[in-house]
């Protein structure tokens, strides 16, 4: 699960750039309404809205629009991916800003269904539109190593670092997908290239984080040791997985704890404290920081923190309430696979 939510996670990250109104007016007052509670992840609510916008007549290709996004958000990929195709029809023939956008979205809709062919031509189709597009091109490579095509990925990947090679967060993502498709040593190169370099620009966080995923831990602990000295929630994260990576959990729950003991928002620190607390046989102090986590301001992880809790009542053979937490976690987020087959696993204790 961790490996895909970095995959999954990547392309969210990247699809961001295309979240917005688009165009929402004064006589589309239904559509907005809807897509602020899409904002809220209040996804049935904005179906109800973009229905009620059909009645009073309002846009109706940001109203198909919307409702893909919806879809998307309830993990109907196959009605998003509909409508997504429908409001590309919508289209009056002269490219526009909501075009591309349909196209990320699509590509990501068919991706979620595995319809990676698909997900591939509609990426191809963004860059005829636009080859300077990096995103696009970062995606695509995604895809192809879904597919198989890991020369062709390359390729693309080659391409974006080119473009951005201060880009140390692209160059990350591009480790990630490559490491999880099983091509470690490829992905690696990019962040070694980066620190040949010996740019003095580079951060001390980013050198850190690049050493990290090197494997080169030591260099990682320096290096992250004085991002910390900066206060930044990141490198304290960073820090501790190193940490964790070398098996001292014990330091590692003390950077997190450290961290929060000055700011208490992060709910990110938070799973990660619950995470290592797990490692460490520490079940009680596991559930208590993924429950805090739940609870902290701007929590972008609600799923990973739900799903970790469950998994720490497991182990504290609390099975009734891992079950009910369970069904509840299955009804927001109904295609987790790993999570069906615990929820089997708990409906026989």
């Amino acid at each position: 699960m961790k490996n895909s939510r970095k995959l999954i996670g990547a392309i969210v990250l990247l699809l961001g750039i295309v979240v917005g109104l688009c165009g929402c007016g004064k006589t589309n007052e239904n559509v907005s309404a809807a897509m602020q509670a899409i904002k809220s992840l209040d996804y049935q609510s904005a179906l109800a809205s973009f229905e009620e916008a059909k009645s009073q007549g309002e846009d109706e290709r940001l109203i198909t629009r919307g409702m893909g996004i919806a879809y998307m958000g309830l993990t109907q990929y196959s009605n998003a991916s509909a409508c997504f195709e429908e409001a590309l029809k919508l289209s009056k023939g002269l490219l526009q800003p909501m075009d591309y956008d349909l196209n990320y979205y699509l590509a990501s809709a068919y991706t979620k269904e595995n319809r990676l062919s698909e997900a591939e031509a509609t990426y191809d189709a963004i860059l005829t539109m636009k080859p300077q597009e990096s995103d696009a091109r970062f995606l695509r490579g995604n895809v192809r190593l879904g597919l198989g095509k890991i020369e062709a990925a390359i390729e693309d990947f080659d391409i974006v670092a080119e473009k951005e090679p201060d880009n140390y967060d692209r160059l990350i993502q591009i480790y990630e997908v490559l490491n999880y498709y099983g091509e470690t040593d490829a992905g690696k190169e990019y962040l070694q290239n980066a620190l040949q370099k010996k740019d003095a620009k580079i951060s001390a966080y980013d050198k850190g984080r690049m050493y990290y995923y090197l494997e080169e831990y030591q260099q990682a602990y320096h290096a992250l040791e004085e991002a910390k000295n900066g206060g930044g929630a990141e490198a304290y994260l960073y820090l501790g997985r190193a940490y964790e990576a070398t098996g001292d959990y014990n330091y590692a729950a003390n950077v997190y704890n450290s961290y929060l003991a000055k700011d208490k928002t992060n709910a990110e620190i938070y799973n990660q404290l619950g995470l290592c607390e797990m490692t460490r046989g520490e079940y009680r102090k596991a559930l208590a920081a993924f429950q805090a986590g739940m609870s902290a301001e701007n929590n972008n992880i609600k799923q990973t923190l739900a799903f970790n809790e469950i998994v720490a009542y497991e182990h504290l053979g609390e099975f009734q309430k891992a079950t009910v937490l369970m069904q509840t976690y299955l009804q927001n987020y109904p295609d987790d696979a790993k999570a069906l087959r615990e929820y089997e696993f708990l409906s026989t204790r």
